[in-house]
């Protein structure tokens, strides 16, 4: 089961509410140290629930709460972009990541195989990741949505929730093919029926795009400009 952090009662979706569905990331390889003590800062003043680096900025200090909990969680990234590494590769990276004290772990499949129909080695790829990474280690599943046809993507996420996965998740948002779209996030939404959460990623860009993928069954966003998207939310009445 997901351990999704998102509203379920029907809240107004505000700025505050909002921040809660996101995964605040910072992905880019000419990132900083400095940058992502940033993205944490930034995290934090916008309340968002984690924030996602690449493995290297691990482990990472976070501000704790009063309550001695920290003030938001933290993501990372395994096989990525590319998902083209051998599964005993990816398997320690995720180790290594939570050894490291990240608290969910996106993996890439193997794109290539899901387009093959090798949906077998699919499943396999990532039941490996998640014995290195048991839970309560949150295993987000990246399929690269834009790549794959409707019935490679239902396919894909039948493979992850087989394979023991909590979320699957559109896009890295650095594939050639895009990234989230608000057909596909519905069309995972339907085939993972709740059992899992959907993570929204790649393009999405303003407030508009956030409510649209939540609205088609998001349950989590991956946002780099996050910043923005809640500005957007608060300044819009129409929301």
């Amino acid at each position: 089961m997901t351990t999704d952090p998102t509203p379920t009662t029907g809240a107004p979706l505000d700025a505050v509410t909002l921040a809660r569905y996101v995964d605040h990331t910072l992905l880019k390889p000419e990132a900083t140290t400095a940058d992502v003590e940033a993205l944490v800062a930034e995290g934090v003043r916008l309340g968002v629930y984690a924030v996602c680096v690449s493995p290297s900025f691990l482990p990472l200090e976070v501000p704790v709460g009063l309550d001695g909990e920290p003030d938001l969680l933290v993501a990372t990234v395994c096989g990525f972009p590319s998902g083209k590494h051998h599964s005993d590769v990816k398997a320690a990276e995720a180790a290594r990541a939570v050894r490291d004290g990240a608290a969910e772990v996106d993996m890439v499949i193997d794109v290539g195989a899901a387009k093959a129909g090798r949906f077998a080695d699919v499943a396999a790829d990532i039941a490996a990741v998640r014995a290195a990474a048991p839970a309560p280690t949150v295993l987000k599943v990246i399929i690269e949505s834009a790549a794959l046809s409707d019935e490679e993507i239902v396919a894909a996420c039948e493979a992850a929730e087989a394979s023991g996965a909590d979320y699957v998740k559109t896009s890295t948002g650095f594939h050639p093919a895009g990234g989230a779209t608000v057909h596909a996030v519905r069309l995972m939404a339907r085939t993972v029926g709740g059992r899992l959460g959907v993570k929204a990623s790649g393009g999405v860009r303003t407030a508009q795009d956030a409510v649209a993928m939540i609205e088609a069954g998001a349950t989590r966003l991956g946002l780099s400009g996050t910043a923005a998207v809640l500005g957007g939310l608060t300044a819009d009445a129409g929301y």
